[in-house]
Order: structure tokens, then C-alpha cells, then sequence
């Protein structure tokens, strides 16, 4: 236990530090609060319990930051993640890597012990604040609770704005039982800037001139108004489109023009599109975001970037021309300048989008059992409203789902494409349903994923949601097993046994069913989408396909690129 912390009285109308700490997070619009407290932060949960922000109290820290950076993702407000010092901060860590390479807004608060007086040596104390700069924007600890208005604003700003991250803030605990008369600071607004005119002049130039412009939607193009000013850039200039994994559902994958989603770094179908452009009209590229490779020393296509930010210059990604600025408004600008011209040629782009459409079909009716990853990805897509949510973990069904399976909206295909974290499916799907709460929304996870947070089962019935949790039961971890067959090694180390997955769905209170043929899961999925309540579905699934389709397949398939 810790020891008694000086508790100094309030001088004329000074309030308690941990008081203006939650009063500046409401400043700053804070609905919702993620973690799990430890004895450090008791001040901070009282001042909560008393304010108009709802604590969810989630099983583990890992997960309470997944949740929180995916509200971030969905809102582009901060999500904020609260833990204790020493094993609850750590606990943190892979959730805050995951919003910062993924360019998801979080704020992380932690407690400490006290920094001013302290009888209990290094009990529970690491450097916390030393520990999170790596993998942050901003890590600071608060010395003051004069302190507490500038810190936490600048945490938010920085947080927020692009491309977005995470901060830490370290609240010691005496410094949360400080008296102050600071008050919080008023939240301000900014516009981003647009690009350069004679950028964007350039730009559409270069557009026009090309025979074969491609367009590359990526990670930092998927925000709301981006979504709306590419699909009428779309409209009026019809140049064809593929996405990456964190690029899917920017644009409606049902228009005519898509060509598929980069699953795969190269070979598939949609990189023979890429080859044989001679303009990469990249949005929203983003280095932490494994891309289709796009370019190489000696390659043909130009490649024009266009993001919020500059680029990161690497091996395959060396833009000859950016246009830096807000995206939306860049996009809008390009949309006016750009007349379609007659010499664009779209015949093989088309050609290729055919055979992505009927590749990706193929098998996606089969009765085999245990279910090949092609029917399952297309009975998703089948009990799903257009505007339902995935919410994916890790593994081998990421893939299918990013081929396979077309977005028709903005941000229904949640994925993690950046530090591709296991465990993530769970804690994402519930976030999606706290901010639509009136969608539909199934958490995909693999058996090795779906258990690294199965806890929060408990946390998903407790919020009394309406939630499916798919799991594709392999009894292994398959994606890695898929890298092992590939190349050849012997099958080792990899496989484990699952609980009874029904009954443990169970012992929370939650609905289990069981998938015993191919044609029990679509009905099956359906049914627990309309009844309501939390329901997990245990799918077994045969992965012998990867290695056929994304091995063999795709290595023996050939381009046939047209004379250019």
C-alpha cells in the first residue's frame, strides 16, 4: 500500500488538481474514458465519478487502450486510455504503439507514486514517461498542477492533429491532491492548409498528360470528407482505383473502377494494374502502412503524392511531385482543374478488374467443412448491411477479407495494417458499437487472437452490447503456419488447443453456437445479428487454401501486359 499523501487545503477558490484534470478533459470533449484505475489514481476517479464522463472499466489495459485509440479512429477525437503506474502502464504500451503507427488519435494518462515525498523506495516505479516517448508524440509528466490546462492541451493537439498519434501524460499522485486556481483552456479549432496552387497546377498537368494515371487510396485518405471529394474525383475523371488494407471502403468497392485492395505486397491481380500505369496518383500514402510496391529504382510510373503531410522517401517510395495540404481540399481542387482526356487509356485497368471480380468469387459457394476462408468472407459480406462494421484482429483472414471482401462505405472494414497487433478484434468491434450504436458490428478474430483479450467478453456483456464475435478456428497460428509452408519448412511450433468455445462464451453470459456445416453459418450469422445481445460464433476453418490461391496461384499467374 502506499503511504499517506499531504493533503494541503484549498486557498480562496482553488480546486483540487484531479478536479481541473477531468474539468479540462470535458473542455476538450471527453464523452468516454477507457482503462482500469489503480490506488495512484483514486483522486482522478473520484473527480470522474462526479463529472459527465463515463468510465469504462474494461479487464485489461492492452484492451482499454485498443478501445480508446479505436473511438480515435472512427471520430478523429482523441480516444483516452487511463492506467495506473508500474505493470498498469506497461500494460498500455502495445495499445499506444498501435494507435501511433496506425495514425489514431489517443491520449494515455497513467499514475505515479508520489514525486515530491515518498517512504516506499522504487516499489511498482519504472520511468514510465522515458519508456512511452518512443512510441508517442509527446510523453510528459505533469510537475504541477499549475501545469495541468497547458499539458493536457497540447497532449490533445498533438494527438489530434496529422498525422495523428499518441501522447502520454503522467499524473503523480500528490500532484493530483494539489490545490490551484488554473483554469482549464478553451479547446481551439485550426484549419489544415490547403495545398500550394501551382502544386496543384502541376499536379493536374501531369494527370492530363499521362496515358495510364492510377489512382493508390491509402491509410491517411481515410477520413470522412476525403471519402466524399475522392468519389467525385472519381465520378468526373473515371480513372480506375485500388486501395491499401488501411485505404478500404474510402471509395465504394462496388463502383465501377475498383480493381481491388492491396492484400499482398505484389503478385496479385490488382499489381499487374500497377505495372502497367504510367502515373501513381498516391492519397494518403503512409510509410508505417505496409503498401503494394508502388515504385522501384528504374521503374516507368511517376508517382504524384498527395497527403496531408510530406513523404517519407524510401526504397520503393520516391514521389517526383507533392502536393501537401489538407486532402479533401487538394482532391476538390484537382477534381475542378482536371478535364478527362481523350488519350487516357482504361482497357487493360478494366481487363484486370474483371479478373480480380471473378477471382476472388471463385469458391466462395463451396460446401466443404470445415469452411474454406472463401465462403466465409463471402457469407460476411452476405448478412452484412452496407454500413455494418468488421472489426478484424490479426491473421490469416485479415487477408482474405482485404481481397475478398468489398467495403461499400467509409471505416466498415476496420483493420490494423501498421504494428498488426493480435488481439485488437475484440476491443475494436466494441468500440465501433459504442460510437454506432445503431449498426451492425462482428468482431473477426483467429483462435490464437480472439484469446489474448477474450476477457472482455465479460466487459461486452456487462455494457449490456449487441455484438457478434466470429472465431475462425484453426487451432493454430495460421498465419505464420502459411510464411512456415511457403517456404518450406517443416510444420512446428505453432499449433495449441482452444477451450470449448461455446461453453466459455458461456460462463459470461454471453450466446454460443457452434458452425457444424458450411451451410449453418450464414443463417446462423444472421440470426445473431437480429437477436440482440452478445453472441460468439466458432467457426472451423480450413486454411489449406492459403498456400493453393496466395502461394501457387498467384506465383504462377501472368500479366499479359499490353505493348505500351
Amino acid at each position: 500500500m502506499s503511504e499517506p499523501v499531504e493533503n494541503h487545503q484549498p486557498k480562496g477558490d482553488a480546486v483540487k488538481a484531479a478536479d481541473l484534470f477531468v474539468r479540462c478533459l470535458e473542455e476538450e470533449g471527453v464523452e468516454r474514458i477507457f482503462g482500469v484505475p489503480g490506488e495512484e489514481n483514486l483522486d482522478l476517479l473520484e473527480a470522474l465519478r462526479t463529472s459527465s464522463i463515463e468510465l469504462v472499466l474494461t479487464r485489461h489495459e492492452q484492451a482499454a487502450a485498443f478501445m480508446a485509440a479505436t473511438f480515435g479512429r472512427l471520430t478523429g477525437k482523441a480516444g483516452v486510455v487511463l492506467s495506473t503506474l508500474g505493470p498498469g502502464a506497461t500494460n498500455l504500451i502495445t495499445g499506444v504503439a498501435y494507435a501511433q503507427l496506425g495514425g489514431m488519435p489517443l491520449v494515455a494518462i497513467t499514475g505515479q507514486k508520489p514525486i515530491k515525498k515518498s517512504k516506499q523506495g522504487r516499489f511498482q516505479i519504472i520511468d514510465v514517461v522515458g519508456t512511452m516517448r518512443p512510441i508517442t508524440k509527446l510523453a510528459e509528466q505533469i510537475p504541477s498542477a499549475d501545469k495541468i490546462p497547458s499539458l493536457l492541451r497540447e497532449a490533445f493537439r498533438r494527438a489530434e492533429e496529422e498525422r495523428p498519434g499518441a501522447t502520454h501524460l503522467e499524473l503523480p499522485e500528490d500532484i493530483a491532491r494539489e490545490y490551484t486556481d488554473a483554469t482549464p483552456l478553451r479547446k481551439v479549432v485550426s484549419r489544415r492548409a490547403a495545398p500550394d496552387p501551382e502544386a496543384l497546377i502541376a499536379a493536374a498537368e501531369r494527370i492530363t498528360l499521362a496515358r495510364r494515371p492510377l489512382l493508390l487510396i491509402a491509410a491517411g485518405a481515410n477520413r470522412k470528407q476525403v471519402s466524399d471529394t475522392l468519389t467525385a474525383f472519381i465520378d468526373k475523371t473515371g480513372i480506375p482505383f485500388v486501395s491499401t488494407q488501411m485505404g478500404k471502403g474510402v471509395v465504394d468497392e462496388s463502383r465501377a473502377g475498383y480493381l481491388g485492395t492491396a492484400a499482398l505486397t505484389d503478385g496479385d491481380y490488382l499489381h499487374c494494374a500497377i505495372d502497367w500505369a504510367d502515373l501513381i496518383i498516391a492519397v494518403g500514402h503512409d510509410v508505417t502502412e505496409k503498401p503494394p510496391a508502388i515504385m522501384g529504382h528504374g521503374g516507368s510510373a511517376a508517382v504524384i503524392h498527395i497527403n496531408f503531410t510530406p513523404a517519407e522517401v524510401d526504397d520503393v517510395y520516391f514521389p517526383e511531385l507533392e502536393v501537401v495540404g489538407d486532402i479533401a481540399r487538394g482532391i476538390e481542387a484537382l477534381t475542378r482543374l482536371l478535364v478527362p482526356s481523350p488519350d487516357w487509356d482504361f482497357s487493360y485497368f478494366h481487363q484486370v478488374g474483371l479478373d480480380h471480380a471473378r477471382h476472388v468469387l471463385d469458391r466462395g459457394d463451396s460446401p466443404a467443412y470445415p469452411l474454406l476462408p472463401q465462403r466465409v468472407v463471402r457469407d460476411l459480406r452476405r448478412a452484412m448491411p452496407d454500413d455494418g462494421i468488421l472489426a478484424l484482429d490479426n491473421g490469416m483472414y485479415k487477408l482474405w477479407i482485404a481481397r475478398n471482401y468489398p467495403a461499400f462505405q467509409h471505416n466498415t472494414v476496420l483493420l490494423d495494417n501498421a504494428l498488426a497487433s493480435m488481439g485488437t478484434g475484440l476491443p475494436s468491434a466494441m468500440a465501433a458499437k459504442m460510437v454506432f450504436p445503431d449498426r451492425k458490428v462482428v468482431a473477426v478474430c483467429g483462435d490464437g487472437g480472439f484469446m489474448m483479450n477474450s476477457q472482455e467478453m465479460e466487459t461486452a456483456v456487462r455494457l449490456k452490447m449487441d455484438l457478434v464475435v466470429v472465431i475462425l478456428r484453426d487451432d493454430a497460428y495460421g498465419m505464420i503456419r502459411w510464411k512456415q509452408e511457403s517456404m518450406g519448412l517443416q510444420d512446428y511450433g505453432l499449433n495449441f488447443n482452444n477451450p470449448d468455445f461455446v461453453r466459455y462464451a458461456e460462463s459470461y453470459g454471453a450466446f454460443g453456437h457452434r458452425v457444424e456445416s458450411a451451410a449453418d453459418f450464414f443463417p446462423l450469422l444472421e440470426s445473431c445479428l437480429a437477436a440482440g445481445g452478445v453472441h460468439l460464433i466458432d467457426v472451423p476453418v480450413d486454411y489449406t487454401e492459403n498456400v493453393r490461391v496466395l502461394t501457387e496461384e498467384l506465383q504462377a499467374k501472368t500479366c499479359l501486359l499490353p505493348q505500351r
